[in-house]
């Protein structure tokens, strides 16, 4: 009985001991995951990689995970030419496979969340619309100011966002105040109505776009995505 429990006892530790070497691990290659990440091309300014499954070590030596997360914030991508900066793109990837030493990562599939702010999206606007804000379920408030007769007319418009031609954002007021003045509907429709093409987010094409409270939310997905390399 004696002996029984010596071995039961080396078990326990010797099992310890491998969980731990198996977390190290883990945390290592998160760790170069997330120093390697480009999303496309475009660095963002920080990354959190949570490799997912136990044990890892055996996933590692086949050079194969089935899921892991990406929680990228800063990414900067392209919007019909102009640059558009991406506050946070959380990412969940099927079908991992690492290539060389580690420099490599590509996911079978792949989804995932980006949140555009409302600032953001007033930069990548190129309109003249000075502000926008969350306005309810599909809407969006936007602020723009026009001149008329030597009179500055700002006015804040509630607009429909939808997505449009498989990957284009389009903004449009559902309707503008014109108080009698001549032309006014026309010239702050030019500052605050718009279309932004996403194209493809960090390689993803995007199928659905949301205002929320924090910002446009984009869901993307996508086949064969280059995470590293």
């Amino acid at each position: 009985m004696r002996a029984l429990r010596i071995l039961l006892v080396v078990a326990v530790v010797l099992g310890g001991i491998l969980v731990g070497l198996d977390r190290l691990a883990v945390t290592w290659a998160e760790s170069e995951v997330a120093g390697r990440t480009s999303l496309a091309g475009g660095r963002p300014d920080s990354v959190e990689v949570d490799i997912k499954g136990f044990p890892f070590l055996t996933q590692a030596a086949d050079k194969h995970f089935g899921e892991v997360e990406v929680v990228a914030k800063g990414v900067r991508t392209q919007a019909g030419g102009k640059p558009v900066r991406i506050g946070e793109l959380t990412v969940d990837l099927r079908d991992v496979t690492v290539t060389g030493d580690w420099d490599g990562v590509r996911a079978g599939r792949a989804t995932g969340t980006a949140v555009i702010s409302y600032a953001d999206l007033v930069a990548a606007s190129d309109r003249g619309a000075t502000a926008m804000e969350y306005g309810g379920p599909g809407k969006v408030k936007v602020t723009g100011s026009v001149t008329v007769l030597g009179r500055t007319v700002t006015r804040t418009v509630v607009s429909s966002v939808t997505l449009v031609d498989g990957g284009t954002v389009k903004v449009r007021a559902d309707e503008v105040p014109g108080e009698g003045l001549p032309l006014v509907e026309d010239m702050i429709r030019e500052r605050t109505d718009f279309e932004r093409p996403l194209g493809r987010v960090a390689g993803m094409g995007v199928s659905k776009v949301e205002p929320r409270p924090e910002g446009l939310v984009v869901t993307v997905t996508g086949q064969d995505v280059a995470v590293a390399g």
